[in-house]
C-alpha cells in the first residue's frame, strides 16, 4: 500500500535536512530560498518493536519492514497560489500525496536566514495555510460558474450535489477556512474526490527546534500547540539537524545518543507514527521460518482486503485467515503454544483485521 505524505513550509524551515534524516537519500540543501525545486521523493522503513521481537522468535531467514513515502516538495512563499516563487508547479506536487507535514521553525539562528525577516511560527502557517487555501479556492470559482445554472434549474442530478458542496466549500474558503473543516458526508467526499483539494488533507504541524530543546520545546512550539488544537490538528517536535546526525548510526549508537538527549524515541519515529496514525494506517504481520514481514493497511480493513495488500489473488482467491495476536504470541511464547492455548482464529470475509495481527492466508486461485 502506497502512501506518501508532503513536507511542505516557507524557505529555510529545514524540510530538506529532516528529509534528508528519514530517507538518507542526500537532498540537495543550500542557504537560499528554493534550493529544492523538483519533489525528492524517498521511501523510510518503519521501526517497529513488534516485528522485532516477532523475529526474536520465529528467528526467519529474511526480515522485512513495512515502509512509508515522503516527498520533499519545494518552499512555500506568500504569494504562491497566484505563481510566485514556484507557483503552482510546487502546488500540483502537494496534489499528489496523502498528507501535509508542515514543517515549522521554532528556533533562533542569525546565521539562517528567514524569507520573512523574522522568526514567528504562526504567521508563517497562516502563509502556508492561506496559500493553500486560495489555491483551492481558484479551483472552486473556475467550476461553479460551469454548473451553476445546471444545479438551480435542476437539469442534472449530479450538478446539483456538486453545486450544493462546492458552493458551501466556497463560503469556507472565503473565510480562510480549510476544506477538511467543512461536515461532508462520506459519500459527498467520494463525489469530490478527483479535485483533489489541497485543504482536504490531514495536516501535521512539525516544530524543528534546536538540538538542546529537542526534549523541552520552547514558547515557539506552545504557540503551535496552541494553533493546532484550535483546529484540531496535531504536532511533532523534532529537531531536524539531530535527526539527520541520528540516521548516520547503528541502533546501538542512535540508543545511546538519544539517552545523552534525554528522549525515549527519536522525532523521525514519533513522526511516521503520527503519520500514521494521521491517515489511519496500521500494521498486521505475517511469520514464517522464511520471512517475517510487517504490511501497512488501512483501518477497519476486512481480511480478503488485507490479503489483498500481499497479492491481488489472495484477495480473489480468498477462503479463510489464520489469525492470532501479537499480544498472544508475546505471552506464551512461541506460535505453536499459541496454537495450544487455543488463541488461533480462522477468520472469514467479514473479519475486520486489527493493528497488530499476526495472519496466515488461505486461498485458491
Amino acid at each position: 500500500m502506497s502512501l506518501t505524505a508532503g513536507i511542505v513550509g516557507l524557505p529555510n524551515v529545514g524540510k530538506s535536512t529532516l528529509f534528508n534524516a528519514i530517507t538518507k537519500a542526500g537532498a540537495y540543501m543550500a542557504n537560499f530560498p528554493f534550493a529544492t525545486i523538483e519533489p525528492n521523493v524517498g521511501v523510510v522503513e518503519v521501526r517497529d518493536e513488534r516485528l522485532d521481537n516477532i523475529v526474536k522468535i520465529v528467528n526467519p531467514r529474511s526480515v522485512v519492514r513495512t515502509s512509508f513515502s515522503f516527498t520533499d516538495i519545494a518552499g512555500l512563499v506568500k504569494g504562491a497560489s497566484k505563481g510566485e516563487g514556484l507557483g503552482n508547479q510546487f502546488l500540483s506536487h502537494i496534489r499528489d500525496v496523502d498528507a501535509i507535514c508542515q514543517v515549522v521553525r521554532c528556533f533562533d539562528d542569525s546565521n539562517i536566514t528567514h524569507v520573512s525577516g523574522k522568526v514567528d511560527p504562526v504567521d508563517d502557517i497562516e502563509i502556508v495555510n492561506l496559500e493553500l487555501i486560495l489555491a483551492d479556492l481558484e479551483v472552486v470559482e473556475n467550476r461553479i460558474p460551469k454548473i451553476e445554472k445546471k444545479a438551480q434549474h435542476k437539469v442534472e442530478k449530479e450538478a446539483v450535489i456538486e453545486y450544493s458542496i462546492l458552493t458551501r466549500l466556497r463560503d469556507a474558503f472565503m473565510n480562510n477556512m480549510p476544506a477538511r473543516s467543512v461536515e461532508l458526508t462520506d459519500d459527498e467526499k467520494f463525489f469530490i474526490k478527483n479535485y483533489q483539494f489541497l485543504t482536504m488533507k490531514p495536516m501535521l504541524y512539525v516544530c524543528n527546534v534546536s538540538e538542546d530543546e529537542m526534549a523541552t520545546g520552547n514558547d515557539y512550539v506552545e504557540k503551535v500547540r496552541a494553533y493546532a488544537n484550535n483546529e484540531g490538528s496535531k504536532v511533532v517536535v523534532i529537531s531536524a539537524k539531530i535527526e539527520e546526525e541520528l540516521s548516520a548510526l547503528d541502533d546501538e549508537e542512535r540508543s545511546m545518543f538519544l539517552e545523552d538527549l534525554g528522549v525515549k524515541e527519536s522525532g523521525l519515529d514519533k513522526l511516521i507514527k503520527e503519520a500514521y496514525e494521521l491517515l489511519g494506517l496500521r500494521t498486521f504481520f505475517t511469520a514464517g521460518e522464511k520471512e517475517c514481514r510487517a504490511w501497512t493497511f488501512k483501518n477497519d480493513m476486512k481480511a480478503p482486503q488485507c490479503a489483498g495488500v500481499i497479492h491481488t489473488d489472495f484477495e480473489k482467491g480468498f477462503i479463510k485467515a489464520e489469525t492470532y495476536s501479537y499480544d498472544d504470541l508475546m505471552k506464551y511464547g512461541t506460535p505453536l503454544k499459541v496454537k495450544e492455548a487455543g488463541r488461533v482464529r480462522l477468520e472469514g470475509k467479514d473479519y475486520v483485521v486489527q493493528d497488530g495481527d499476526i495472519m496466515l492466508f488461505r486461498f485458491n486461485v
